[in-house]
């Protein structure tokens, strides 16, 4: 099956050869599409090999697509009420140590069936789409049980092969101590360990594990433990980190080489100097603060600037960050983190996906790669986060596939 992408205006995209942030850009151009695979760039006036299927992309814009590398797209019941709550001055952590956040979404998650869960998480998924992502890192751990971690699993792998938006699994049973272990911390570290990581290894459930190194939830010596055990197994790490205080987070991923380290808020010096030497990617999570209230950002100037490369990501979850929109998170990462249209281009895209071990197949717009791409209708690259709070997404194109398209107005 052959697509010909005809009449793009301009295209934006990062090179895999390239320096981090430098980006290249095409004007007047077609793209010649085979079997979900980019076979030709070709310049306006050249001749153009006939096609299936043509698409006209109308003189506007086209980025790869976009690459979201830090999600919890999998629970049950949203957490509204709890928003209200910060609305009225009571903070996360603390609506946490009253049992809410993550354990209230393990509590209602435990009650639904696969087969609900399933079915909602499908409905939320198809919406990054509308906002042109076509990659997502999907993380269980609203279940904190073996059943249930496997039960979310389970769903994103079924997910994967019924609709087309593609989802890297990451196991993260390690995301709280659930209610009944509250006064056995050990037995559930015991439980992930010697339960959990067996079976989802074994059934190649998961291609990460993650845990959420926080004060309060898993101590650095924990986190470690469990993602080396994991590493035995053949899962690829990523950690939670200093999010909510500098907590060694940073500093313990270049110790073990992880793949990322996500949010980064508190991180300190030596942290950061660390993951840069050890190549650990920096997945920040502007609309976590954003919609928590909080004033401090990660420090994403330094990060780059101690040689690290940058993700940004949305951390789609029902408690901190309710949003798929990541051309937000464009916006808000360049009032706040100061970063600039070429670098959240990389940053949502190529960088984003060597964080998910894809680069070689996506995050670009080159030939040989996957054909997943996004038609803005933007003049410009500056345009997408300048004009905030609206989708831009005219057509959203996964291997070579039209799957969503903007309604004529």
């Amino acid at each position: 099956m052959s697509l010909l992408l005809k009449n793009i205006g301009r295209i934006y995209t990062p090179l895999s050869s390239a320096e981090y942030g430098l980006i290249e850009q095409i004007e007047h151009v077609h793209l010649f599409i085979v079997n979900g695979i980019i076979a030709a760039i070709i310049k306006d006036g050249e001749k153009c090999p006939p096609a299936d299927i043509e698409v006209d992309a109308a003189a506007k814009t086209v980025l790869p697509g976009f690459v979201d590398a830090h999600t919890h797209p999998v629970f049950w019941k949203t957490r509204e009420d709890e928003f209200i709550m910060r609305v009225q001055g009571r903070s996360y952590e603390e609506i946490a140590r009253a049992g809410g956040g993550i354990r209230h979404s393990a509590r209602r998650f435990r009650e639904a069936s696969k087969a609900a869960i399933k079915e909602i998480s499908k409905s939320r998924i198809s919406t990054f789409l509308q906002f042109g992502t076509t990659t997502i890192e999907a993380k269980s751990g609203y279940g904190l049980s073996l059943e249930d971690e496997i039960k979310s699993l389970e769903i994103i792998g079924e997910l994967n092969e019924e609709q087309p938006l593609q989802m890297v699994p990451t196991f993260l049973g390690a995301h709280e101590i659930p209610d009944n272990y509250q006064h056995n911390r050990r037995g559930y570290i015991d439980l992930i360990i010697k339960e959990m990581l067996p079976h989802i290894a074994e059934h190649k459930l998961a291609e990460f594990c993650d845990v959420f190194c926080e004060r309060g939830v898993f101590t650095v010596e924990e986190s470690r433990e469990i993602l080396q055990a994991a590493a035995t197994l053949g899962l690829k790490s990523r950690i939670h980190a200093d999010e909510l205080s500098a907590f060694g987070g940073a500093e313990l991923a270049a110790e073990i080489k992880a793949v990322s380290a996500d949010h980064l808020v508190k991180a300190s010096d030596q942290g950061i100097a660390a993951m840069a030497r050890q190549g650990v990617i920096a997945i920040l999570l502007p609309g976590t603060t954003f919609f928590l209230g909080k004033d401090q950002y990660a420090p994403a100037r330094k990060i780059i600037e101690a040689g690290c490369r940058v993700a940004v990501a949305t951390d789609f979850n029902p408690g901190s960050s309710t949003t798929q929109n990541i051309q937000l998170m464009w916006t808000i990462a360049a009032m706040y983190m100061r970063l600039l249209p070429n670098e959240l281009l990389w940053a949502t895209t190529l960088t984003a996906a060597q964080s998910l071990c894809l680069q070689d197949q996506i995050g670009s717009i080159e030939v040989g790669k996957q054909a997943d791409l996004v038609i803005l209708d933007i003049p410009n690259l500056n345009y997408l986060p300048y004009h905030y709070g609206v989708n831009h997404t005219w057509m959203t194109i996964k291997k070579g596939k039209v799957v969503y398209q903007r309604q004529a107005d």
